[in-house]
C-alpha cells in the first residue's frame, strides 16, 4: 500500500500532478491512498524548495516540477515495504 501526498497550494500545476498521479495509480492498479496537502505548515515539514511536490511513503520523490508519466510509473512499480 502506498501513501501518496501531493503538496501544493492548489495551483494548476499542483492539480495536474494530482490528476496524473491518480491516472497512473489507476492504470497500474496499485493500492494507494492519494491525498492533497495544501496547508503551508504541513508542506514545510517536508523541507522542499518549491511546489508542486510528490511524496510517496514519506519520501519526497519530486518537487518544483511535474514528473513524466514514465517517472510516475517507475516509482509505483517499485515494491513497497510492508510494516
Amino acid at each position: 500500500m502506498y501513501e501518496v501526498l501531493v503538496l501544493g497550494s492548489g495551483c494548476a500545476k499542483c492539480k495536474r500532478l494530482e490528476a496524473m498521479t491518480s491516472d497512473v495509480i489507476n492504470e497500474l492498479g496499485v493500492e494507494a491512498v492519494l491525498k492533497k496537502v495544501t496547508d503551508f505548515d504541513e508542506i514545510m515539514k517536508f523541507d522542499i524548495l518549491s511546489t508542486p511536490a510528490l511524496v510517496i511513503n514519506n519520501e519526497v520523490v519530486s518537487f518544483g516540477r511535474i514528473p513524466s508519466k514514465e517517472e510516475l510509473r517507475a516509482w509505483f512499480s517499485t515494491p513497497t515495504i510492508e510494516l
